[in-house]
């Protein structure tokens, strides 16, 4: 019986179809499945010739690279990105809710240890950046509605965090009038 991925776990998915991208460059095959949901979490879980990385690597960074370039491109270039005053989005506000799967297929992998915890050949990282953003990018012009949904949601992650960084300024600045005693003449203004 099929997966409803619409409501795994209590957390309904920004869009009903899994994006899926596949390609191959210079004998490497990279696999990439990427949902997004309501959620606040990110997953990400990588694999070298079907074995977990659980520390990620090289193809994780290419991935995670591509992934922030795609949406904000797309997001500029649709002028969705206008509530954020030119600032970009960052790889976390665009990776959260995000659930996805990174395989790479390679002869001849580098890992950092001999348990494979961690894969470090360089040139994947290039190989999986590249893909990554010519199947995205694709997959965002033939799909417009799934695309904006994912930078619609970017940006309120990103609104979210600018209100927050200004409420802890805020908490940290009053903290530190409140614990010197200045004159009445030198107090912090009331008004505008």
């Amino acid at each position: 019986q099929p997966i409803d991925t619409r409501q795994v776990h209590g957390q309904a998915a920004l869009h009903e179809e899994v994006i899926y991208l596949k390609d191959k460059q210079d004998n490497v095959e990279v696999e990439v499945a990427l949902q997004w949901n309501d959620s606040y979490n990110e997953a990400i879980y990588a694999y070298t010739n079907n074995v977990h990385n659980k520390d990620g690597g090289t193809h994780l960074t290419g991935f995670r690279t591509a992934l922030t370039r795609v949406v904000n491109n797309y997001g500029n270039e649709k002028n969705l990105l206008k509530d954020l005053k030119g600032t970009p989005l960052s790889g976390e506000d665009v990776r959260e809710g995000l659930t996805a799967v990174i395989s790479v297929k390679h002869p001849d992998p580098s890992f950092s240890s001999q348990t494979k915890d961690k894969l470090v050949s360089s040139e994947v990282k290039g190989i999986v950046e590249g893909v990554s953003v010519e199947k995205l990018s694709q997959f965002f012009e033939e799909n417009p509605q799934v695309a904006r949904r994912i930078v619609e949601k970017a940006v309120i992650s990103a609104r979210a965090r600018d209100a927050a960084r200004k409420a802890r300024e805020m908490v940290q600045r009053k903290g530190v009038l409140d614990a010197s005693t200045l004159p009445g003449k030198l107090a912090d203004c009331q008004s505008r």
